[in-house]
């Protein structure tokens, strides 16, 4: 493909009706194609790290890695030239991606070639642009010039991905999502790609900007925490604090003073007054978390403020008006606390106005590599390797494992693997490939044959609880929704003719499973 057919084919990607994900994928496959090479990798700069956000040709779980910049001097070397920077076969400088090319997993890379060049936008770095060649000499003086040509082409890709990103943003949220897009994400944000946690992100962009109280819903390890700080982080209160409060750590006997304040001499010890945590969040959010561990006494007062906007410090005369959202988080049913009298049926309305589910990892699909790479990137850095990956029978057991601790649970399968790898002598020079064994996943492994079981079967076959013959249904259903939505990015009358439905009763039926409003 010459310069000149690639440059068109990059400009017909800009005009076509594509969603992000599929643009920027198209783009790096297109450069592969066009210089002849192993891997391409398009990666943004997030505060110190480089965000993968398309790829070709490199490990599953590389798009889930986060490459700190520092630990990294081939990248770190691309982002502060302007211009396509080359290392050639004999470069001393190690390579970001040794041992992930797709072609060679597991093994260091062979003498070969790579090139990069840093991206701009609007006169800011937004990040570079990644080529690897397992074939010395792939990038020569023309593939040089060739990449420095289409410099402006793949900018004005970015670009268009940006203006659509805010656009759709301002369409959500009037706004609200405008300074998110552009922001740089947490350390600890969600990562996955999967129709659920699309879905999940969606509905936290939209009841984001209302002040309903949000009642987060969710297994252990799902990732609550991260769901708070994403609402309030994209509200209009985000230049407010945020305080978190775990109700399952408060004692009893402390709790009121905890969340209300004290007033001097209203207890024994209480020698000034002090505020409580909804004070501290004055204009801002409260976050309770493990909300149904809160003691009866408490729930009423707790009622009260959720109803009136007003707390009372334990000992004063006078109740004091405040300005604070209330998000909630248990894993927990409190339906089934209500109905045993453990938990106030009318704070459970008050608090579950709008409830968010969050899906558990083993409804993500293939979430779980991309998740699991950046734990092993983590883990690398911590650990001074070379570089760290997953076998490929590791890889498989990840993502038939059921995972009743979720994120959680696999942010610590990970960092003792890697532990263990370096306790049995691995050499922190080396490639260090992470195998089964070392997952400890042998006590909850799937099923015979589980490889054979198509994957809407085996994640109906794995609950984390008993379930109905309904809820297995459910499931099964939401299952083959999201996946036939993956397949066909999103596209709901391609998915529904996948299905062998009509497209209004595929909508009928996802909206009867709980996927769409």
């Amino acid at each position: 493909m010459t310069t000149t057919a690639i440059h068109l084919l990059l400009l017909t990607d800009l005009v076509a009706d594509l969603p992000v994900a599929v643009r920027l994928q198209r783009l790096v496959g297109s450069l592969r194609a066009h210089f002849g090479c192993e891997a391409v990798a398009l990666l943004k700069l997030d505060g110190e790290h480089l965000r993968p956000v398309a790829m070709a040709g490199l490990a599953s779980d590389a798009l889930g890695r986060r490459f700190a910049v520092a630990d990294h001097p081939r990248l770190a070397a691309i982002l502060q030239r302007r211009g396509v920077l080359c290392f050639h076969h004999d470069s001393s400088l190690p390579d970001p991606y040794d041992g992930l090319i797709a072609e060679r997993a597991g093994e260091p890379l062979p003498v070969h070639d790579c090139m990069g060049m840093a991206l701009d936008l609007e006169g800011e770095r937004w990040g570079v642009i990644t080529l690897d060649a397992l074939r010395v000499g792939t990038f020569d003086t023309q593939a040089q010039r060739d990449l420095g040509e289409l410099a402006c082409a793949i900018e004005a890709a970015v670009r268009v991905t940006r203006l659509e990103t805010e656009i759709r943003a301002l369409r959500l949220s009037g706004g609200a999502m405008l300074a998110d897009a552009q922001a740089p994400r947490e350390e600890h944000d969600f990562v996955g790609q999967s129709s659920a946690i699309t879905h999940l992100l969606h509905e936290l962009q939209v009841v984001a900007d209302s002040e309903l109280p949000v009642l987060l819903l969710g297994e252990t390890g799902v990732g609550k925490e991260l769901c708070a700080h994403r609402l309030h982080r994209l509200s209009r209160r985000a230049g407010k604090p945020l305080i978190h409060v775990n109700c399952a750590a408060l004692p009893e006997s402390l709790a009121e003073s905890e969340l209300f304040g004290h007033v001097r001499g209203a207890f024994s010890g209480a020698v000034s007054d002090r505020p409580g945590r909804f004070e501290a969040a004055e204009g801002g959010t409260l976050f309770l978390d493990e909300v149904g561990e809160l003691p009866l006494s408490i729930q009423a007062k707790l009622l009260r403020t959720l109803q009136n906007g007003e707390i009372q410090r334990l000992g004063a005369d006078r109740p004091r008006r405040v300005n604070v959202r209330v998000i909630a988080a248990t894993n927990r049913s409190l339906r089934e606390h209500v109905r045993d009298g453990s938990f106030r049926a009318d704070l459970y309305h008050r608090l579950s106005v709008y409830p968010v589910p969050i899906p558990p990892l083993r409804e993500r699909g293939n979430d779980v590599l991309l998740l699991a790479g950046g734990f092993l990137e983590l883990n690398r850095a911590r650990l001074g390797l070379r570089s760290l990956r997953l076998s490929a029978a590791a890889e498989n057991a990840l993502c038939h494992y059921r995972w009743p601790g979720n994120v959680r649970e696999l942010e610590h399968v990970i960092s003792r693997a890697a532990l263990k790898a370096v306790i049995r002598g691995a050499d922190r020079k080396e490639i260090v490939t992470l195998e089964t064994d070392m997952l400890d996943l042998d006590a909850l492994e799937a099923p015979a044959g589980a490889d054979a079981l198509p994957p809407v079967l085996t994640a109906c076959t794995m609950p984390a609880a008993p379930l109905s013959m309904h809820q297995i249904v459910e499931a099964s259903q939401r299952q083959a929704i999201r996946q036939a939505l993956a397949l066909h990015q999103d596209n709901w009358a391609a998915a529904a003719r996948q299905l062998g439905l009509d497209a209004s009763n595929l909508h009928k039926l996802a909206r009867r499973v709980g996927l769409k409003a």
